[in-house]
């Protein structure tokens, strides 16, 4: 084992008198590279300072810009009277924002100055209406289509009828004195007759845009009186009006739409003008209170032909149609009607014959209070019986006479009707109409000569869009022959409910 030697004490004392004299300057060393460190961090950092700043101030700036351009628009926006449907751009609707985009606009119309009368039956709603007019100003039931600026009513008015007859009446769902059977037939007479149908339920489609020029409407209707027997589908309307121009199938202008009374029998009278046909309108208004509609519409016409495969209708042109209206708030309405056409056959392989038609109708209804109306319809004409809601079962516009020429048939009608408001709950109504027809001495001697029709009934408004009412029923015909029908009554209890 090696044993260590011992150092002498000024030998050992020497590395610390070194160590001692050495230290100043590696401590002078070691601060000059730290103080060079710590002067190229702060460089470093001073620089960062600086593009720190400038990113700040550029956001700073940013901002400001971005306030400046939101107050803008908000002030712009403040001046600007907004549109009542908003139209919203493609795939901006949020799922949960669907339910409030499709929410009935809050939109207010103008009211036409024709009364409107709100009867069980309603021919008035579906009429366009010149202007910028429309009967429902509140647009009930309306909402918005998301993405346009249309409007768009869906609705369905369901319709029960219990109808009890005296005897035969010819038709079970309708009450139509044209084809009540004549006296020695084998289906008149009989014992009492009851009935059930839903064929008036009605169902229909309203899309508008009001807050856009030209008072743009499409609208469709249809009920299921497209047979005796049963339940089938009828079109009533379906038509397109634009900036006064109507095309498709509606009411004729040589129909005033407005003067129906207000009858629970579904069918109304035999004496006013019913004709739903093809037409192109054109509506000329003067003012607010006068306006011209001038139209070309389908040669609707029926001729009383042999029933041999020879005979035909034979048609050169359209239907002209004219009317004029004046309409008051106050007092009602009036239209003058016009109706020119051609009216042609050919019987059994023979030569075509065609004749003129013509006529004129003038119809009103007069507000005598505010609880009290009164409707009026004078038609006289020849060849239009087909356009006669009794006669337009029949072959009613021309017939052939005993020398075998063709002849229009001459026809006139007359419609009065009295409605009087009890109160919001109650109204009845006193309607009586006549139709006539003069046949040709070639026809049938049991051809119809004419018809009677009478109504009194009251009606129960049980909710604003709920009604019930019970009506007697009265009709009468006469052939050229001398038969008649008898009288007929129907008590009828109708009740309606519209979902708007």
């Amino acid at each position: 084992m090696n044993k260590l030697l011992p150092i002498p004490i000024k030998h050992a004392a020497m590395p610390l008198v070194l160590s001692a004299a050495l230290l100043p300057a590696v401590v002078r060393a070691d601060d000059a590279a730290e103080i060079a460190d710590l002067r190229q961090s702060a460089a470093q950092m001073q620089e960062m300072m600086k593009q720190m700043q400038a990113r700040i101030a550029e956001l700073e700036r940013k901002q400001s810009q971005t306030a400046s351009m939101a107050a803008t628009a908000a002030a712009a926006s403040s001046s600007i009277k907004p549109k009542t449907v908003t139209r919203m751009e493609p795939n901006v609707i949020p799922p949960s924002n669907l339910a409030e985009a499709m929410r009935a606009p809050r939109l207010s119309g103008k009211r036409s100055p024709v009364t409107y009368r709100k009867t069980m039956n309603d021919r008035q709603a579906p009429v366009a209406r010149p202007l910028d007019f429309t009967v429902d100003p509140d647009y009930r039931g309306f909402f918005a289509i998301p993405n346009t600026p249309a409007i768009i009513k869906l609705n369905a008015k369901a319709r029960i009828d219990a109808t009890y007859d005296n005897k035969n009446a010819g038709s079970k769902a309708r009450f139509i004195p044209a084809k009540f059977p004549l006296a020695g037939d084998p289906s008149a007479g009989g014992g009492g007759q009851f009935n059930l149908n839903a064929n008036g339920t009605t169902l229909m489609a309203d899309v508008r845009a009001p807050d856009q020029p030209g008072n743009f409407r499409f609208y469709y209707q249809n009920d299921f009186f497209g047979s005796e027997e049963r339940m089938a589908y009828r079109i009533n309307h379906i038509y397109g009006h634009y900036f006064g121009l109507k095309i498709g199938y509606t009411t004729s202008a040589w129909e005033n739409a407005d003067i129906w009374p207000d009858t629970v029998d579904f069918e109304g009278p035999n004496s006013v003008i019913y004709a739903r046909r093809a037409v192109a309108h054109y509506t000329h208004s003067y003012n607010e209170n006068w306006n011209s509609t001038f139209g070309i519409e389908q040669p609707d016409f029926y001729v009383d032909l042999p029933s041999s495969d020879g005979s035909l209708k034979q048609t050169r042109m359209p239907d002209f149609t004219f009317n004029t209206r004046w309409e008051n708030a106050k007092w009602g309405h009036v239209q003058a009607s016009t109706i020119l056409r051609d009216i042609g056959a050919r019987r059994d392989g023979g030569e075509d014959q065609h004749v003129f038609g013509w006529g004129l109708n003038l119809g009103f209804n007069l507000n005598l209070s505010e609880n009290d109306t009164f409707q009026f319809l004078g038609v006289y004409g020849e060849g239009v019986g087909g356009t006669g809601n009794d006669t337009s079962f029949l072959s009613s516009d021309a017939g052939y006479n005993a020398n075998g020429s063709l002849e229009a048939l001459p026809y006139w009608s007359l419609m009065g009707a009295y409605t009087h408001r009890w109160n919001e709950k109650y109204r009845s109504s006193l309607v009586f109409g006549h139709a006539d027809l003069s046949p040709s001495n070639g026809m049938d001697a049991d051809f119809f000569s004419y018809s009677n029709y009478g109504a009194v009934n009251t009606i129960w408004q049980i909710r604003d869009r709920w009604s019930l009412g019970a009506e007697l029923l009265y009709g009468y015909k006469e052939a050229q022959s001398g038969r008649d029908s008898g009288d007929i009554f129907r008590f009828q209890v109708g009740m309606v409910y519209s979902l708007f």
